[in-house]
């Protein structure tokens, strides 16, 4: 079984990107990764796991995406004691305020919270997407 879960939702293709690249990371340091979008993952499959990567773009008025990702994330809040959580995401405007209260609400849950939560505004450029590798290996040795 993969010692990492990353589970995503992107809506114009930023935040898969992102999820790519983290995963890549991830396998550099040598971690085997299931690697899912939101509607592939049941709520309780994340228990099953010590750590886990969450990515969801920011929506609407600086929110996590409302039809699939905010219930599920809402279902697994429960379960997230004590895992090692990685959260990350892409935006088109605002400064980053859902990412905040992404945040708070992931550390209320007792996770283990890694760095803060990557953003990257828009379509990763070259240099985003090595940062995002970065941390993903950097979220393997966490």
């Amino acid at each position: 079984m993969a010692n990492v879960l990353v589970v995503y939702w992107s809506g114009t293709g930023n935040t898969e990107i992102m999820a790519e690249k983290i995963k890549e990371g991830l396998e550099n340091a040598g971690e085997t990764v299931d690697f899912r979008t939101v509607d592939q993952v049941e709520p309780s499959d994340v228990a099953g796991y010590n750590k886990i990567a969450f990515g969801c773009p920011s929506m609407g008025v600086e929110t996590l995406e409302e039809d699939e990702f905010d219930p599920f994330f809402t279902d697994v809040e429960g379960s997230l004691a004590g895992k090692k959580v990685a959260l990350f995401g892409s935006y088109g405007w605002g400064e980053g305020e859902w990412m905040e209260s992404w945040t708070e609400r992931t550390v209320a849950t007792g996770a283990i919270l890694f760095d803060k939560g990557l953003m990257i505004n828009s379509t990763p450029s070259s240099e985003e997407e090595e940062t995002c590798v970065q941390f993903g290996e950097g979220f393997a040795k966490f």
